[in-house]
This record gives C-alpha cells, structure tokens and sequence, in this order.
C-alpha cells in the first residue's frame, strides 16, 4: 500500500541521517586534521560525496521503485550474489549496528536527566571481553551485560518495532514529528552559535587576522601525523591522505539517507517523489550540518588542553566524552545548556533509530521474497500489510548487539564496506546504461557520466587509504562481507533444492 508522501519520504531521509554523529564526531576531525580549515574541508569533501551518490541513486530508484532499495539495484545491475551480499552486511551490521548504537546512545543522554541511567551501572554484568590484538586491531575489550543505559535502549527497540507493525502511517508519522523537531534544534544550535554564542576567543584562535589562523596546517606542504594501526607507527601524511582519513567520522555521520529507497513499495508516485526526497533531504542534512560544525568554531577554539578544567579550555579538539554539540551550548548557557542539547539528542536518537527501524525490515523482506532469507520474513501482516517478521528479527538482532557491547567495534569496522557498497551500486549505473539502455529512467543522473565516475574515485581513494593507514576500520569489515559468500551459497542450495 503506497502511503508515504514526498514530506513523509523527505522526513525518512533526514530522520534516518540525523543521529547523533554531528553532535560527537567533529572532536575527532579536529583531533586529526589540526586545522579549522582542513576540519570543515573534511564536512565539504563528504558534501560533494553524499550529494553525488544520493543524485547517482535517484536514476536507479525511479528505474526500480520497489522493495529492497539498493538490494535490488545490487541484484539487477551485478547479479544475486553482490545484492545478497549487501543484505547480510545491513542485517548483520549496518542496520542493526546503527540501530543499537542509537538507542544505546539515547540510553547515555537520558541519564543526564535521570542519573542511575549509565552504561557503567549494571544490573546483570556477564563479563568483562579482555583486549585481544589481532594485527593492526584490538578485538574484544569490552563488557557484556545488562546496564540500564543499554536496557533503555533495548526498550525503545521493541518499542519502535511494535508501533511499526501496525503500518507505515504510524511510522511516518512519528518520523514526520521528530524529524521536525530534530531538524528546529540543529537550526537552532546553528542560530544560537552564528549569533549570541559568537566567542572572541574562538574567532581569534580559529580564524584571527586575515584568517591567518584559520588556514593554518592547511598548506600543500603541511604534514600531519596519522597512527597506522592500534599501537602501530606513527607516520606524516599530506593534505589528500589526511581528508581521506577522517571521512571515517563525517561520512558514516551523514549515511543512512538511501533508507527511503528501501521503503519504495510505500512511497505514492515513486518514480518522482524517491529522487526528489534523496535531494531535498540530503541536500538539507548536508547544509545543516557544515553549518553546525561552522558554529562550533564560532563558539570553541578547535584546539584545546585535555586536561582543560573549563569547556573553551578543552576546546572542540578535547571536548568532555567528545561531546561538541553539548560543550557548545553550555559555553552559550553555562546553566542548562548541558540538559537543552540532552534534551535535542533524546529527540534526535529517537527519531533516527524509528527511521532505520522502518526501511531496514523491508531490505530483508525482499531477500526473502528471493528466497535468500527465512520464508516468514518475506510475508507481510494481512491488514497492516507490513513486514512483521523482518521488523521483529531486526529488533531481536539489534537487541543482542546492545548487550554484546561490541556494535560500536562492528560500526567502525564497517565503514569500509558502506563505502564498497556505495562503490559497486554507482558501477551498477553504468552496467544498466549498457544492459539496459531502453529502460524507461523518469529521472537521470544528473551529471552523468562525470559526477557518478568522480564518487567512484572519489571513493575509492578513501577505500585506498584506510587500507593503509586504518587497517582496524577496513579488513574486518572485508571479512564480514566475505563471510556472506557461503551463507549465499547454502541460501541457493537450499532454493534449489525445494524447487527440485
């Protein structure tokens, strides 16, 4: 049942990107970059990334306005295998793993409310995971249990996966008003640091006369130093190589926006309101975004001490737990500054995590109906016409890697293979070009051929580097895809088998 309109389509796209990546991880790109005008030079190269891609994949969601998203784009334009390998990396890890990360986070900024809510008070502690190295990485070190900062989280994900059975409507209507109020508080944080949060301090760090300081250790010529590994050596890079690295951060921040493509069965006139929402919301989240992390320099110096005792001390680079977004409103409102951004957070994770919810069951929905995933998951509720089994797997999945601890390591590990996915589905839409060349396309890839084959490099660059210099991020993700091959293979045994 097509119910979900343009604003409801948009409000998926913003909703599922708008986490709470933009309030944590601009510490880390102004940690590694060192300069405020490589650190918003970082939120401009994945700008230009994410708007190329999300006009890449506008073309192929108004070619194929169906289930699945990029699932089935995978599937027509690579074949079987590269689609299914896609679904069992979002099942097992880039779904779920976001999914659990978000509420795990809600659970976090809900303690600054209600403080006995903390990932450190336990109400079933089953082990502590001691630190394996295993090469350039360091497995385990973590704990597994029952918090009640994680138990929080397990419940909003029952929660949002029981309101989501009784149909699209009830999903896009909760994504419609967090969405709503996500979007106020970022443009208001925004408003608040262009304005009266405006520091002299930070101005005269961050930018001083003629910009001097603002293009500081941004020169072609500048070296910056990148730790190779865990515990591995530290080498000098140049400007390329260091932008490559930190998209870590600000790239996954901004991903989640082709969510909306796996709903397309529910969107009324897909062939025009997916590619308009892929637009809009992108280009939206995009420019509030570097704007945010404009803001922050506005208000923070970049660089700070660690050891800092006040918040324009420790600076974006050293912000308390990495929480920028939280550092900058209380230097606007020392007194409840801290409780406005928890507040907006809340708000954000919610909303978020329904709209990751809502798309993800539909990826397994249409693995199923390709008999590529257990049976049930590919029958929809006979008057909700929703995926219930999918939504329900998803939740129990996302609830085991709560407990386990170890979705933030797999988030990490992943980014790899986002942007492997990313690379292949963007080939995809020059193999269609070829096979397909006939295939009604109410919507082209704008810039065509040049701006998709520039992701590509683009991409790949980025592939390259990490490889190099961040092999903790980059092979256990290549092993997770890798290890979907022969679960592929017992998948097409097993359907063939029933079909003889």
């Amino acid at each position: 049942m097509q119910s979900l309109g343009l604003f409801s389509s948009t409000a998926i796209v913003v909703g599922s990107m708008i986490g709470s990546g933009i309030f944590l991880v601009d510490a880390e790109i102004a940690r590694t970059t060192d300069s405020p005008a490589l650190y918003l030079a970082a939120w401009v190269v994945t700008g230009i990334m994410t708007m190329i891609c999300a006009l890449s994949y506008g073309e192929l969601a108004a070619m194929m306005p169906k289930a699945g998203g990029q699932y089935v784009y995978l599937r027509e334009s690579l074949g079987p295998l590269w689609g299914f390998l896609y679904g069992w990396t979002l099942f097992l890890v880039i779904q779920t793993g976001t999914i659990a990360a978000v509420v795990v986070g809600f659970g976090k900024f809900l303690g600054v409310f209600f403080p006995t809510i903390s990932s450190s008070h336990w109400l079933w502690h089953i082990a502590h995971v001691p630190p394996i190295p295993l090469g350039p990485m360091v497995l385990g070190n973590m704990d597994i249990g029952i918090s009640t900062a994680n138990l929080v989280g397990i419940v909003i994900v029952f929660l949002l996966a029981f309101l989501n059975i009784f149909g699209m409507n009830i999903g896009a209507m909760i994504q419609n008003v967090f969405t709503s109020a996500k979007g106020l508080s970022l443009a208001a944080l925004v408003l608040l640091g262009f304005t009266v949060g405006r520091n002299p301090i930070a101005w005269a760090a961050n930018f001083g006369p003629g910009l001097h300081e603002f293009w500081r250790n941004a020169g072609w010529s500048s070296l910056h130093p990148v730790q190779v590994g865990v515990g591995g050596p530290t080498v000098l890079v140049n400007l390329f190589v260091i932008l490559a690295v930190v998209q870590v951060g600000s790239l996954f921040s901004a991903d989640a926006w082709n969510n909306i493509t796996f709903t397309a069965g529910e969107v009324k006139n897909p062939k025009r309101n997916i590619p308009l929402s892929l637009v809009m919301g992108t280009g939206f989240v995009l420019t509030v975004y570097f704007l945010a992390s404009t803001a922050y320099i506005l208000v923070l110096p970049l660089h700070g001490d660690p050891h800092g005792a006040t918040v324009l001390a420790r600076g974006v680079q050293y912000a308390s737990e990495d929480r920028v977004g939280t550092a900058t409103l209380e230097q606007i409102f020392p007194a409840g500054g801290a409780f406005l951004m928890a507040g907006a957070i809340l708000i954000s994770g919610f909303g978020c995590a329904n709209g990751l919810t809502l798309a993800g069951a539909r990826v397994y929905y249409a693995m199923s109906r390709d008999g590529l995933f257990f049976k049930s998951v590919g029958k929809l509720h006979p008057k909700y016409r929703t995926p219930v089994a999918g939504l329900i797997v998803q939740a129990v999945w996302a609830a085991l890697l709560c407990i386990s601890g170890s979705f933030g390591q797999l988030l990490d590990y992943i980014v790899f293979a986002v942007l492997l996915f990313y690379i292949l589905t963007i080939a995809g839409l020059f193999v269609l070009r070829v096979k397909r060349p006939n295939e009604p396309r109410p919507y082209k890839a704008l810039g065509y051929p040049f701006l998709p084959a520039l992701y590509i490099v683009m991409a790949a660059w980025i592939c390259i580097v990490l490889l190099r210099y961040k092999p903790q991020y980059t092979w256990p993700g290549l092993i997770i895809v890798l290890l979907g091959i022969p679960v592929y293979l017992f998948w097409s045994w097993r359907l063939k088998s029933q079909a003889a």
